[in-house]
């Protein structure tokens, strides 16, 4: 297909499939049961998957063009909003949370239990940036993680293969993170880097080259929209750029426009401008984040899928034995909580102070508790390797 010409022939989409009028504030807290969802890493599905339709009814990632400012304005309140949350004194809010914790307890009170079930398996550890791993600041450029969180990660990877799979572009999420052991997904698993050793499928494998003189691989699923991402991305950062607090971001795979600095008053320009640009690109659709509009390429491709990829290139995909946890904040990371529903099988941790609607069965309130989390598996995996008699 020639990715050239504006008036390509688009793929099937889940922006069709968001039900007009569907506001955050009418979702129910109650999560109905949901089929499982195969898929395969050697196959690039076009057409709109159970798992993203359900995803677009509970969790409208989605925007309609007539209520992009409402959505905006929503974007951070979800089930919190219920509550009144920024109105409400502490001790409300704080029996708001408990409540909310109920359905999704603490994964540090947890821990025993969920390591119990963990015995004997093999462990996957999947974590997001942005939120997650370093605390969410108004201006991107400066979302550093700590060196006590690097080191903490670096000691997950020694005990656990481990991935980080942002939104952000690979390049950047790797130097923000400066770990040369770990798995890189970019641009929501768009761009997934990883040692050569690792993968056992080349047909997936789009390109080889060497970073630091160790050889790894690059899988790209989307790798034919870069030009038209990169095209967008400019005519976005010309047309906002007199909006004060807008700021636009390239992640190679998508392109995200960030509003957390902008007045609400504004909001409404802003989104004007981001529709008049994306009109005449029938193959990219919009998608909403923590206080981001992103803007991607329509394939059937998430981090879900990217969680998918990496556990069938370590050959773990049909595996009985494995254990996929996965932390991460964002609306994005509810498509990987979604496949860790559908497999029946892992962990997944919702970060947040607030309670939100999510399919994730666990939660963490900050970074500072993923820090916590993470320190104590690795505790748990040196006293149980210590525990184990010598053969």
């Amino acid at each position: 297909m020639a990715f050239g010409s504006k008036r390509s022939v688009v793929l099937a989409d889940s922006l069709s499939l968001a039900k007009p009028g569907l506001s955050l504030s009418s979702l129910s807290p109650v999560l109905p049961s949901t089929p499982a969802v195969s898929f395969s890493a050697s196959t690039l599905s076009h057409s709109p998957s159970s798992t993203s339709v359900y995803l677009t009814k509970i969790f409208p990632n989605n925007i309609e063009n007539d209520n992009w400012v409402d959505a905006m304005k929503a974007s951070e309140r979800l089930l919190a909003s219920r509550f009144n949350h920024a109105e409400l004194d502490l001790d409300m809010a704080d029996a708001a949370y408990g409540s909310w914790t109920v359905d999704h307890p603490s994964a540090l009170r947890m821990f025993e239990q969920m390591m119990g079930a963990a015995k004997g398996k093999r462990i996957v550890v999947f974590l997001d940036y942005d939120g997650t791993l370093s605390p969410i600041v108004e201006d991107p450029e400066q979302a550093y993680m700590s060196d006590t969180m690097r080191s903490t990660v670096r000691e997950v990877a020694k005990y656990f293969p481990t991935a980080i799979i942002s939104g952000r572009c690979r390049d950047k999420v790797y130097d923000f993170v400066q770990l040369a052991e770990i798995y890189y997904a970019g641009s929501h698993g768009m761009d997934i880097m990883a040692p050569g050793r690792a993968f056992n499928a080349s047909k997936n494998v789009s390109k080889k080259t060497r970073d630091k003189g160790n050889e790894v691989v690059l899988f790209q699923p989307a790798k034919e929209f870069l030009p038209m991402i990169d095209e967008v991305y400019k005519l976005l950062k010309e047309k906002l750029k007199r909006i004060q607090g807008a700021l636009v971001e390239n992640n190679k795979f998508c392109a995200s426009v960030h509003f957390r600095c902008v007045e609400e008053k504004d909001l409404s320009i802003l989104a004007e401008k981001v529709k008049s640009v994306l009109k005449d690109y029938p193959l990219l659709h919009l998608t909403l984040g923590k206080k981001v509009l992103e803007i991607r390429p329509s394939i059937e491709w998430h981090k879900g899928n990217a969680l998918e990829f990496l556990l069938d290139s370590l050959g773990l995909s049909n595996s009985n034995d494995v254990m996929p946890l996965y932390i991460g904040d964002d609306r994005t990371d509810e498509d990987a909580f979604q496949v860790l529903k559908a497999r029946g099988q892992g962990y997944s941790i919702l970060v947040s102070s607030v309670p939100k609607e999510t399919l994730a069965s666990y939660s963490l309130r900050d970074p500072s508790e993923v820090m916590a989390f993470l320190h104590q598996l690795v505790e748990w995996k040196k006293n149980t390797s210590k525990s184990r008699p010598n053969v």
